[in-house]
């Protein structure tokens, strides 16, 4: 998920200056100043300013580290093992949390990526971490801050899609290994105590392996395939139409200050759903709806997308599609 900035531009940075910071300290004397460079660069400065980088990535990689231990305690306990009591069964918890990181890792570099390529700056990753037990995951997810406005459609829409479609790939790729190894089981009166819903996507495939279960029967999900599952979950509320998340994003470039009734449309169904369907959907109304339903402007907002970029669109909108449930979470047989 990828919030943008509504604050000043800070100054653009100038990728010719790391080099010329790498020759004053070398000592090259053909080598003038740059122009950008104000006051003019000097060895004390580099050297403060290469120590400021380490503070700046200290706290995401504390927070990786931390949500990494905490999704190997929840990939060990949903396979019956115990860290607690052996901490050798936390090796248990790797497929899941190695398959889960990854996805959540993927999906946020489309966005970093991304957001580089059109020199908008921006913030690490931030993994963060969650509960592992009884039903946690060990992780709330991750999220990059977008640190400078975006000006431009094609750009706000390529950032806002990169990471729900990089997700959803090593998603898909994550089931179709998972699933090839799960097990059709009987289903029992009190057996399952959650039961989790199947996206169309995840029915498509399940189909193409022969992983139909029959009347009285359901696919006890090994934990890659359930890392794959939430991946397509994380990858369904990000793209929701609403406010500044991606698929906010994509909405606003696709149709300008329009996006705003998208938004409100979006809640209400959300409301509704929560009414009929997955009572956490009252949760996301709730959260969505804090954040906001008003997008930052970009200066060539009249200007249409072109036949590409509305392919993108496109894209994001069958992902969309694909991955929704209206009850991913269900209790009893």
């Amino acid at each position: 998920m990828a919030l943008q900035g509504e604050g000043p531009v800070e100054p653009e940075s100038h990728s010719d200056l790391p080099d010329l910071a790498d020759a004053i300290e070398t000592g090259v004397p053909e080598l003038e100043p740059s122009p950008y460079a104000t006051p003019p660069f000097h060895n004390g400065s580099i050297r403060k300013a290469k120590k400021r980088k380490i503070p700046a990535l200290l706290v995401p990689i504390i927070l990786f580290l931390l949500t990494s231990i905490t999704t190997l305690l929840a990939g060990a306990y949903q396979v019956g093992g115990n860290p607690f009591r052996d901490p050798t069964e936390l090796s248990k918890g790797i497929p899941f949390a190695f398959t889960l990181l990854l996805i959540l890792f993927c999906h946020e570099m489309g966005h970093y990526l991304t957001s580089k390529k059109y020199g908008v700056d921006t913030s690490p990753p931030y993994f963060i971490p969650g509960p592992w037990f009884p039903f946690g995951i060990g992780t709330f997810g991750a999220f990059i801050r977008i640190k400078s406005p975006i000006f431009k459609k094609r750009a706000l829409l390529n950032i806002g899609a990169a990471g729900p479609i990089a997700g959803f790939v090593v998603s898909l790729v994550a089931v179709f290994i998972g699933l090839k190894s799960s097990q059709i089981v009987e289903m029992t009166a009190g057996g399952a105590l959650l039961r989790l819903g199947d996206p169309l996507i995840f029915t498509l495939i399940a189909d193409l392996l022969g992983k139909t279960p029959a009347e009285g029967y359901d696919i006890a999900l090994n934990s890659v395939a359930f890392a794959g599952w939430i991946g397509f979950f994380v990858t369904t509320l990000n793209l929701l139409p609403i406010g500044q998340l991606d698929g906010g994003h994509i909405m606003y470039a696709l149709v300008g200050k329009k996006s705003r009734y998208i938004s409100i449309a979006s809640i209400l169904g959300l409301i509704l759903m929560g009414s009929v369907a997955w009572k956490g959907w009252f949760v996301w109304a709730g959260l969505t709806a804090l954040i906001g339903v008003r997008h930052p402007p970009v200066i060539d907002e009249d200007e249409a997308l072109d036949f590409k970029h509305r392919l993108v669109v496109l894209a994001s909108v069958m992902i969309f599609i694909l991955t929704f449930m209206p009850n991913p979470f269900m209790t009893g047989v």
